[in-house]
């Protein structure tokens, strides 16, 4: 048989919904035998691979099973075997196999401890290397949109609100598919556990919280200890960051925004209304709320407001395999720890050293061999401004803050002055 025109399995990697390719004409010997009617999936945890196509024919003739190999696809979307007859694969499906189609949409979404959160309407696959793979499902009302035949208004209905989110939930966060599952029973379980929080960074947890329902996200966000929690409330959407924060009584609001610096404290204040605002910061500790105050009300900006007093410090004569053993007690809690500050006994500034440098130096080295004693700092008159400047020039991720004497005050980090919605302070 002859290969089709278009593109085949070299295609370059392409991402589909299954909405869109059901339905698609299938072609065996340049004619039309039938139209796709499924997909076969074998479940990989992080993702599941498609092994079989299922053709449905017409006139009351029985499917075809078609392995994956067996087939191109051809542009626009079209299916082409790769057979000699078509017969031998007029088959029922193979044992276990799960129907993308018929066994997962339409099924309920229950999150770990079993309760319904949502549906599943669409299903999204990713052509890879002549191979296709499913890697998130749908659960937005878009996807029910596009399902139904409305994709044009599903696209019209994003681009009247950009930060609109589809409800998209990568396979990795299914539970492997339980073993009853057909047309008319089982349903799909997400595994996000209290047990695998501790090992996920909390920009992938604050992922997962903005692709889920609000009665879910406020379950998973409770499951958190506090400064993981704080940490995961930096890295939200802001809409998700109201939601939640509306969510909480205000004194658990104000424990986790505490943990914050406090140009992080702001930006995420800054997503509130202003009553809200006035209610948190009474319950902060009273030198955070005066500096979160100042950088919202943009009193001066000082750099000063910005400053963070938890970083790392160490004696010059503490060597770097001391150092090194005591790296991870020390970093717990402590902003920018790509750094090391070596101070004397009075706090004032010796040098700088990278962690980086750490890592790479010789074990019986003292601190004060290895350190950089030329450090770009900011002072007590620095501005935001003046930071934002060093910040550009020299690509630090942390700049010390000292006094006139050379004492260090505190460490301001690249995000709280780069990175956060307070530009327009600049």
């Amino acid at each position: 048989m002859n290969a089709p025109t278009g593109t085949n399995h070299t295609t370059p990697d392409h991402a589909i919904f299954l909405s869109e390719i059901v339905k698609t004409p299938v072609y065996w010997s340049d004619r039309k035998i039938g139209k796709l009617s499924d997909l076969i999936i074998l479940d990989k945890d992080k993702y599941a691979e498609v092994t079989h196509v299922v053709v449905g024919r017409p006139l009351g003739d029985p499917d075809l099973i078609i392995p994956w190999e067996k087939l191109h696809l051809a542009e626009p979307w079209r299916v082409v075997l790769d057979v000699d007859q078509v017969g031998p694969y007029a088959v029922s499906p193979p044992e276990g196999a799960v129907l993308l189609r018929d066994y997962i949409l339409d099924k309920r979404v229950l999150d770990g401890e079993g309760r319904e959160i949502e549906v599943v309407y669409d299903v999204k696959l990713v052509l890879k290397k002549g191979r296709l793979y499913v890697t998130e499902v749908d659960l937005s009302k878009t996807g029910l949109l596009r399902r139904i035949g409305l994709r044009w208004l599903a696209d019209f209905i994003s681009t009247l609100a950009v930060k609109i989110r589809n409800q998209m939930v990568a396979w990795q966060y299914v539970e492997p598919l339980p073993g009853h599952l057909d047309s008319f029973k089982g349903d799909i379980k997400l595994k996000v556990l209290k047990e695998q929080l501790a090992d996920m960074a909390p920009v992938d947890i604050a992922d997962i919280l903005e692709e889920l329902g609000h009665e879910h996200r406020m379950a998973l966000f409770h499951q958190l200890d506090t400064d993981r929690a704080s940490d995961t409330l930096e890295e939200l959407d802001p809409k998700v960051q109201r939601d939640l924060i509306a969510s909480l009584t205000k004194d658990k609001a104000a424990i986790l925004i505490n943990e914050m610096t406090p140009g992080q404290a702001a930006d995420l204040l800054s997503v509130l209304p202003w009553w809200e605002v006035q209610e948190i910061l009474k319950l902060l500790h009273e030198e955070n709320a005066v500096k979160v105050q100042a950088i919202l009300e943009k009193h001066d900006v000082k750099i000063v407001d910005f400053a963070a007093s938890n970083f790392l410090k160490f004696p010059p004569d503490k060597t770097v395999q001391q150092t090194r053993r005591a790296f991870q007690r020390a970093a717990k809690g402590k902003e920018a720890i790509m750094y090391l500050y070596v101070l004397d006994d009075q706090g004032l500034l010796l040098g700088v050293i990278d962690l980086k440098e750490l890592l790479m130096a010789d074990e019986e080295m003292p601190l004060k061999n290895i350190m950089t004693t030329k450090a770009v700092c900011l002072n007590l008159e620095s501005t935001l401004k003046d930071a934002a400047v060093l910040f550009s020039r020299y690509s630090f991720r942390a700049l010390p803050l000292t006094d006139p004497q050379g004492k260090m005050l505190g460490v301001v980090t690249y995000r709280d002055v780069m990175s956060l919605k307070h530009l327009f302070l600049l």
